[in-house]
C-alpha cells in the first residue's frame, strides 16, 4: 500500500512552521521558525509584526521541511493548513500559501482546526492511541475539557469562561517582572519558590463542574502584587510564581480528574502549549496513576505550535475524503467542532 504524505503548514501566531507527515503518525520533518526574540522586546506578540515575519519566512520553512524529509512535490498527497483560531493576519499567510501550493500542484487542500491539531500531537508518540478519549487542552488562548469522540468530532465538557490558563500565566509573569514568554518563565522561577507563600484562590464557575475561570485568579494575584508594592514590600518572584502555578495546576488537575471519574474515562490526553509545563505534567501524571488512567502527552516540541500536529490532523480528514475548497479562509475565532 502506498504511503500517504501530508505537507502541514502552521502560522496561527508567532511560529512559522512546516512539516511532512507519513501515514498520520510518522514525522519525516518538522521545521519551526520562532519569533520569540522579535516579540520579547515588546512584552508579547505584535500581530502586524508576526504577519510580516510569516511572509518573510514561510517559503524558506516549507522548502526546508521538504528537503529534510527527502520528499518530492509529486510525492505529497495533500496540503494541510491551520485556518483558525489565531491571529487573522498570521492565519491568512498560511492559508494563502497552502491554497497557492494546492492549486499549482493539483493537490487536495485540507483546512485544520489549530486546537484539534494540538490534540492530534499525542498521536505522534503514542501509536496505539485512538479515539475516543478525554482531553485537556491548555494553551495561551484556549482551555478546554472535552472527549474526542472521533477525529474532528468533540464532546465539549467545559471551557474557560474568561482568560485561558496560558494567558493568565503571561499576565502574572509580566506583573512580577519576568517578562515574555510568561509560561516558561513562571515555570522556571517556580522551581526554586515556595508554592504556599501566597494564598491564590482557586477559580470556580457556579453551576458548571467542568468550566474554567482564570480571570479571578489572575485579578487576585495582581491585587496581591499591588498591595505588596504599595507597602514597599518585596515581591519574591520565585515564591509568587510557585504559588500562582500551583493554583492553576490544582484547578486543571481537579477538573480533569473529576471529568474522568464522572464519565468513566480511562485515557486522558493533555495538549497545548501549557502542556509543556513540568509541574502540570507531574501533577496530572500522579493523579492519573492513582486513578488507574493512562496518561498521554506530547514531547515539549509538539506541545508548542508546530506543523507536525497539523499534518497529523489533516491526514485523518484526508483519508475520510474530507477536502476544503478554494473558499477556505482564516477564522480567527474558530472553535472546536462538536460531535455531529
Amino acid at each position: 500500500m502506498k504511503d500517504t504524505l501530508i505537507l502541514g503548514i502552521e502560522s496561527s501566531c508567532d511560529e512559522t512552521a512546516a512539516a511532512v507527515v507519513k501515514n498520520g503518525r510518522e514525522v519525516l520533518s518538522d521545521v519551526i521558525s520562532s519569533q520569540i526574540a522579535l516579540h520579547t522586546q515588546y512584552g508579547g506578540v505584535v500581530p502586524e509584526l508576526a504577519s510580516r515575519k510569516h511572509i518573510e519566512n514561510i517559503n524558506t520553512v516549507i522548502r526546508s521541511a521538504m528537503a529534510e524529509a527527502g520528499t518530492r512535490w509529486e510525492d505529497i498527497d495533500a496540503i494541510g493548513v491551520t485556518y483558525g483560531p489565531g491571529l487573522v493576519g498570521a492565519l491568512l499567510v498560511g492559508v494563502a500559501e497552502a491554497k497557492a501550493l494546492a492549486f499549482a500542484l493539483g493537490k487536495p487542500l485540507v483546512g485544520v482546526n489549530h486546537i484539534e491539531g494540538h490534540v492530534c500531537a499525542s498521536l505522534i508518540e503514542h501509536p496505539d492511541l485512538e479515539p475516543p478519549f478525554l482531553c485537556l487542552i491548555v494553551s495561551g488562548g484556549h482551555t478546554y475539557l472535552a472527549v474526542m469522540k472521533d477525529f474532528g468530532k468533540f464532546q465539549i465538557l467545559g471551557a474557560t469562561r474568561d482568560d485561558a490558563a496560558g494567558e493568565a500565566f503571561d499576565k502574572v509573569a509580566r506583573a512580577i517582572g519576568l517578562g515574555y514568554p510568561g509560561g516558561p518563565k513562571i515555570e522556571k522561577a517556580a522551581r526554586s519558590g515556595n508554592p504556599q507563600a501566597f494564598a491564590i484562590p482557586r477559580g470556580k464557575v457556579d453551576g458548571s463542574a467542568y468550566d474554567f475561570s482564570f480571570s479571578g485568579m489572575k485579578s487576585a494575584a495582581l491585587n496581591e502584587i499591588n498591595r505588596l508594592k504599595m507597602q514597599n514590600l518585596p515581591v519574591v518572584q520565585e515564591d509568587f510564581a510557585a504559588s500562582f502555578q500551583a493554583a492553576v495546576v490544582d484547578v486543571l488537575v481537579s477538573h480533569a480528574m473529576r471529568a474522568a471519574a464522572d464519565l468513566g474515562q480511562k485515557r486522558l490526553v493533555m495538549a497545548g502549549g501549557v502542556a509543556a509545563n513540568g509541574a502540570l505534567r507531574a501533577a496530572l501524571g500522579e493523579a492519573c496513576e492513582k486513578a488507574g488512567i493512562k496518561f498521554c502527552f506530547p514531547s515539549p516540541i509538539f506541545c508548542t505550535d508546530n506543523a507536525a500536529m497539523i499534518g497529523v490532523a489533516a491526514y485523518y480528514h484526508y483519508i475520510r475524503g474530507e477536502r476544503s475548497d478554494w473558499s477556505l479562509n482564516a477564522v480567527p475565532n474558530l472553535r472546536l467542532s462538536r460531535e455531529s
